[in-house]
């Protein structure tokens, strides 16, 4: 997947983690040390999420899921209360995603320039503490471990244990002078880790010239507008509408997420973890149904008739494949209703 298909895939779908899901685990057993644990877990959560955002550098981060490995370059900055940063991808194909404050800009070579107007969050895991889910620590049992180094710069680390089957793991580095998230690493309850990121270099510095933003102005123009939560909705002629019998306690609809289950899709958090829920109908396409996991985010296909009409349910998200099954096979298709005027709902 291209580097533009996923953010804009991630906007779509979850209005959530930005860039890339960036969590992960550490291999090492470690004791936690009382220089760390002075400040404490909450501390130092808390730190993490103004570090994501208010904190200016400029480094190179490498990113694995699955057999899938990229890496990075990111300049990120803030100034007069406005997020910029820039991400070049370093290797593979050429691209890169330019912020400035809500306007996001994918460029690519063949592509011309994208852009995407909505605000997408800075940076990994830049919603994963948002005060809209502080409870999530309801779910995980935080603990810090021994403190560590990442890219040559000291680092504490703190693991989050799910406190049920239904989410992962995950275990996070932050850098000791800014609370910085840099290095994470998501896992199985079983320590199998899924996927992993970690700054390689990392320059702490507000020495970060207007240059470092500039937009290239090459290429053709293309302009992709994703709407946003109050934006009125689109009329549609064919609606499904559908009910979700179960999902994991603790997970909430997000801000972005409509009321009404009949927009077809809807998107889920508890605050570290999400998950999607899409109801399409496909008439006679004979689509693939089953299980299939990249890294920590699992995909889960189901078809699924009423009235002599078949439809497909999909639950995409980080969250073990038995859960996204069990998510799937809660939802029941209430009706097939033709909206003869074609307002919205």
């Amino acid at each position: 997947m291209s580097i533009c298909s996923y953010i804009r895939a991630r906007a779509l779908m979850r209005m959530s983690l930005g860039l890339v899901a960036l969590l992960l685990a550490v291999a090492a057993q470690a004791e936690p040390t009382s220089s760390s644990s002075e400040e404490g877990v909450d501390g130092w959560l808390e730190r993490l999420g103004t570090a994501l955002n208010t904190t200016s550098y400029r480094g190179v981060f490498v990113y694995s899921r699955g057999d899938q490995v990229s890496s990075m370059r990111i300049v990120h900055r803030y100034r007069d209360s406005q997020v910029q940063e820039r991400l070049v991808i370093q290797d593979g194909g050429q691209g890169e995603i330019i912020r400035h404050g809500g306007r996001v800009f994918c460029v690519l070579p063949s592509h011309g320039r994208i852009q995407l107007d909505a605000v997408l969050p800075s940076g990994p895991f830049s919603e994963a503490f948002t005060p809209r889910f502080a409870p999530f620590r309801r779910w995980y049992a935080a603990k810090m471990l021994k403190d560590d180094r990442v890219a040559g710069h000291e680092a504490v680390v703190i693991v989050l244990n799910p406190k049920d089957v239904h989410r992962y793991q995950y275990r996070l580095w932050l850098e000791k002078t800014s609370g910085l998230l840099v290095k994470s690493q998501v896992l199985t309850n079983d320590e199998e880790v899924l996927e992993r990121f970690q700054f390689t270099m990392l320059e702490l510095t507000d020495e970060i010239p207007d240059s470092e933003f500039i937009i290239p102005e090459s290429g053709k123009t293309r302009e992709i507008t994703l709407e946003k939560p109050n934006k009125p909705r689109p009329e549609v002629h064919s609606q499904v509408g559908w009910t979700l019998g179960w999902h994991p306690e603790g997970f909430q609809a997000t801000p972005s997420s409509p009321k009404d289950t009949r927009r077809q899709a809807v998107s889920f958090s508890d605050g570290l973890a999400s998950f999607s829920v899409f109801v399409s109908p496909v008439g006679e396409m004979d689509m693939p149904t089953g299980v299939s996991r990249i890294g920590a985010t699992t995909i889960f296909l189901r078809k699924l008739t009423v009235e002599d009409q078949r439809h497909l349910v999909t639950v995409v998200g980080e969250i073990p494949p038995q859960t996204a099954m069990k998510v799937a096979e809660s939802v029941e298709v209430e009706s097939l209703a033709g909206d003869e005027s074609g307002g919205a709902m």
